[in-house]
C-alpha cells in the first residue's frame, strides 16, 4: 500500500482512488486503513458485495475504471510504480 499511497498524493484531483476492505470487521477494517492510508488520499470502504461484483478472490488486485464507468485494465498481483503511473497516466489523460 506504501506505493499506492506515494502515488495517490500525484494524482489528486485526476484519479479517485479506491480501496475496497473485506474479510473483517468494520473495527478492525478501519484500524489497519488508518495504518495503510495515513495521508487520506485514498477513500476506503468495507464492501464484500464489490469483491464479488469484479470476481475478486485475493489481494492485491487493481481496476481502473474510466470517470464514465468503463472498465479500462485490471490486474491481479503487485506492479511496479512506473506500470501503475503509465496506466494512470493514460487514464487521467496526464502528463504527471
Amino acid at each position: 500500500m506504501p506505493v499506492v499511497e506515494s502515488i495517490a498524493a500525484d494524482y489528486q484531483g485526476d484519479v479517485t482512488f479506491l480501496a475496497v476492505a473485506g474479510k473483517a470487521s468494520l473495527d478492525a477494517t478501519a484500524a489497519r486503513a488508518n495504518e495503510l492510508i495515513p495521508s487520506g488520499n485514498i477513500v476506503w470502504t468495507l464492501d464484500e458485495s464489490i469483491w464479488e461484483a469484479y470476481e475478486v478472490f485475493g489481494q492485491p488486485v487493481t481496476f481502473l475504471i474510466s470517470h464514465d464507468d468503463v472498465l479500462v485494465a485490471n490486474w491481479f498481483g503487485l506492479s511496479a510504480e512506473a506500470d501503475i503511473r503509465s496506466a494512470l497516466d493514460q487514464l487521467a489523460g496526464s502528463n504527471t
